[in-house]
């Protein structure tokens, strides 16, 4: 699943069905390669959820226990987070210091949250090349 597919995507609680949220973003973590954490718009109750939190990520919903899972970011979240870690649009460097683009998109497992591959203008990078992400671009490995 594509982020720009999952973005806008509603948020609903599997105990009382009712929309709690949608879908503003996600938080990536460089070392596990994975969506840790799923931001959120339209909520009254927080902006954060834990990907571990989550019930499903559906191709028509995304699922959550209840509303109660849906917090401010924790403290490891929140270093994760913000415009400087975003992926969608960021410069991606290689190790071996080339640029090779810009990330147009990136693709995700729905089950796991691991990122396959990273899209951009014309090419893809495998997700698990990923090492950082910062405010002026993203690094991944270098091929082999």
């Amino acid at each position: 699943m594509k982020f720009s597919e999952a973005s806008g995507r509603q948020v609903v609680s599997s105990n009382t069905a009712e929309t709690v949220g949608q879908v503003a973003g996600f938080v990536i973590d460089p070392q596990s390669h994975s969506v840790v954490a799923i931001t959120l718009k339209r909520t009254e109750h927080g902006d954060t959820v834990l990907w571990a939190d989550l019930t499903a990520f559906g191709v028509d919903a995304v699922t959550v226990p209840d509303a109660e899972v849906i917090l401010g970011a924790n403290d490891a979240v929140a270093a994760l987070s913000g415009k400087d870690h975003r992926l969608t649009g960021k410069r991606i460097l290689n190790t071996d210091g080339q640029d090779l683009g810009a990330v147009k998109d990136a693709d995700f497992d729905p089950t796991t949250g691991r990122l396959t591959e990273l899209l951009l203008t014309n090419h893809t990078v495998r997700g698990e090349h990923l090492i950082g992400i910062g405010s002026y671009a993203a690094i991944v490995h270098a091929d082999p």
